[in-house]
C-alpha cells in the first residue's frame, strides 16, 4: 500500500563535519521538528511567477529550477575579490597577457571583461556556439534555468558571439559559470572560468611568412580530422602553432620553467580541431584546460567572415586548486579570515600553499528517504542536498539499488556524502547539534518532497 503510494526510496550515507560556527548557529533556527516548504529550498512554480536577480525580474515557468543555494552565490564574483586565492590566478593570467601582447599603439592587445551578468539567454548558451538542440548539456538536469528563455550561464563561451559581433578580435572573459553537479571536494554547482579568443586577419596571419602574400585563409574543401572544410592548411597550421604557443607559454609563466605537457585531441561543437592541455605536475598527469580553432560558421555568423582564429577555456579553480594545494573547492567561498589571509600577498606571484584550518575527521550519518516517482535526475537531490547543508556537506556517491520485483519499490544506498575536516571553524558533532539538525532537516525535505514531486516544478 506504501508503494503504491511512494514508488522509490533511497538510502543516503550522508558525511558530516563540524561547520563554521556562525553558519551552525543558523542551522539551529529552525526548531528540529519543524517540516519546511518546497519552497523554502527551490525558485519554481506556476507560471504567472518572479524571480529577482540582479536588479532583473524573470518570469517563471515549467522549466524554472534555480536552488535558493545557487541563487544566493550570484553576485558574489569571487573572481573580482582583491586577494582571493581565484582572483590571484584571474590578475596573474591578465598580467601575462597585458605583457606578452601589445598593440600597435603600445597598449594591450586584449581587453578583458570580468563583470558581465551572469544571466544569458539559452541561444547565447548553446546556439551561438553551434551545440545542437538535441544535444544533452542542454539537458534542464544539468543547467540552472531562470525559464525556457534564460538561464545562469553554463560556461563563459556564452558571451564570444556578442563580443565577436562588437568587433573585437581579442579578449578574456573571465566570470562565475553554473552546473548542476555531483557533490565532491573537486565540484560545487558555481566555479569560475576565464575565456580567450584572438582572430587573425590574412595580413596577421602571414606576415613574415616568406611568399605569405600568395597564401589564402579560405578555401573550399572536405573536412578532415586536422581542419575545417573552409580553411587552408596553412592557416589552419598557422592558427593552431599560434595557440599552442600562446598556452606554452601561458602554463609556463603560471607553473614555471621545465614544465613538461602534452596535447590531447577532443571534441567541443564550437572549435575543430579540439584539444586538450595536460600538464605534468608533481608526478601526475592533469587536464587543465580546453582549446581549438573556432568553427568559421560562428566566426562567420558574428560578422568577422574575413577571419580565422582561436579560443581556449580554463577553470580558475582548477589552476588554484593545483598552484596553492587546496584541497576542497567549497574552500573558495569561505570568509574565514585564517583562510583568506593566507592569499594576502604582496606580489600576486608569490608562491603560497594553503595550511589545514582543522584538525578534525569527518562525521558519518545515514538517512533514508522516498524519492520522487517521475522527473526526477541525482541532481535533483544534489542541489536539495546543497540547500539544507549547505557546505557543510562534501560528497555524495551512489553505492548501490534494489528495486523490488513485485511491489516496484526502489531503494538504493545512494550514496557518502563527504563534508571534509577542511571546513573553516568546524566543531565536533558530539559538542554541536549542527550536524544532528541538518540530517534530520535532510530527512524532512526529502519527506516532504514524496508527495511533492520535489524539483519538478509543479504547482
Amino acid at each position: 500500500m506504501v508503494c503504491s503510494a511512494l514508488r522509490r526510496v533511497a538510502r543516503m550515507r550522508v558525511y558530516l563535519v563540524r561547520k563554521a560556527s556562525s553558519v551552525s548557529r543558523g542551522h539551529q533556527h529552525q526548531a528540529l521538528g519543524s517540516r519546511p516548504a518546497v519552497s523554502e529550498f527551490t525558485v519554481g512554480g506556476a507560471p504567472g511567477g518572479l524571480v529577482e536577480l540582479l536588479g532583473k525580474s524573470y518570469p517563471l515557468d515549467d522549466y524554472s529550477n534555480l536552488s535558493r543555494k545557487v541563487l544566493s552565490r550570484v553576485g558574489r564574483n569571487l573572481h573580482n575579490k582583491q586577494h582571493h586565492p581565484l582572483w590571484l590566478i584571474k590578475e596573474r593570467v591578465k598580467e601575462h597577457f597585458y605583457k606578452q601582447y601589445v598593440g600597435r599603439f603600445g597598449t594591450p592587445l586584449f581587453s578583458v571583461y570580468d563583470d558581465l551578468s551572469p544571466v544569458v539567454t539559452t541561444w547565447q548558451n548553446f546556439d551561438s556556439l553551434l551545440i545542437p538542440a538535441d544535444h544533452p548539456s542542454r539537458k534542464k538536469g544539468d543547467n540552472y534555468y531562470l525559464n525556457r528563455t534564460h538561464m545562469l550561464r553554463a560556461h563563459t563561451s556564452a558571451h564570444q558571439w556578442d563580443l565577436l559581433h562588437a568587433g573585437l578580435d581579442a579578449f578574456l572573459v573571465v566570470g562565475d559559470v553554473y552546473r548542476r553537479d555531483q557533490i565532491d571536494s573537486q565540484h560545487y554547482p558555481v566555479f569560475h572560468q576565464l575565456e580567450a579568443v584572438r582572430l587573425f586577419s590574412k595580413h596577421e596571419l602571414f606576415a613574415g611568412i616568406k611568399d605569405g602574400e600568395s597564401l589564402q585563409l579560405f578555401e573550399q574543401s572536405s573536412r578532415s580530422t586536422h581542419k575545417q572544410e573552409t580553411h587552408t592548411m596553412e592557416a589552419m597550421k598557422l592558427v593552431e602553432f599560434n595557440l599552442k604557443q600562446t598556452l606554452t607559454r601561458l602554463v609556463t609563466h603560471l607553473f614555471g620553467d621545465g614544465l613538461d605537457i602534452r596535447w590531447v585531441d577532443c571534441y567541443f561543437p564550437f572549435t575543430h580541431p579540439s584539444f586538450e592541455l595536460e600538464i605534468n605536475f608533481h608526478g601526475e598527469w592533469l587536464e587543465v584546460l580546453g582549446c581549438g580553432v573556432m568553427e568559421q560558421q560562428l566566426v562567420n555568423s558574428a560578422g568577422a567572415q574575413d577571419k580565422i582564429g582561436w579560443a581556449f577555456g580554463l577553470g580558475l579553480e582548477r589552476l588554484a586548486m593545483i598552484l596553492y594545494d587546496i584541497p576542497d573547492i567549497r574552500l573558495f567561498w569561505s570568509e574565514d579570515e585564517r583562510f583568506l589571509k593566507q592569499f594576502c600577498l604582496s606580489d600576486i606571484n608569490q608562491k603560497v600553499k594553503f595550511q589545514p584550518l582543522s584538525k578534525y575527521p569527518a562525521v558519518i550519518n545515514d538517512i533514508s528517504f522516498w524519492l520522487p516517482s517521475e522527473n526526477y535526475t541525482e541532481n535533483d537531490f544534489y542541489d536539495l542536498v546543497r540547500t539544507i547543508g549547505g557546505d557543510l556537506v562534501e560528497k555524495v556517491d551512489l553505492i548501490d539499488k534494489f528495486e523490488h520485483p513485485k511491489l516496484t519499490c526502489h531503494i538504493g544506498n545512494h550514496g557518502d556524502l563527504l563534508l571534509s575536516s577542511h571546513s573553516p571553524k568546524t566543531e565536533i558533532q558530539s559538542n554541536n547539534p549542527c550536524c544532528g539538525d541538518t540530517v534530520h532537516k535532510l530527512w524532512r525535505a526529502t519527506d516532504e518532497a514524496k508527495t511533492t514531486h520535489y524539483l519538478s516544478y509543479s504547482s
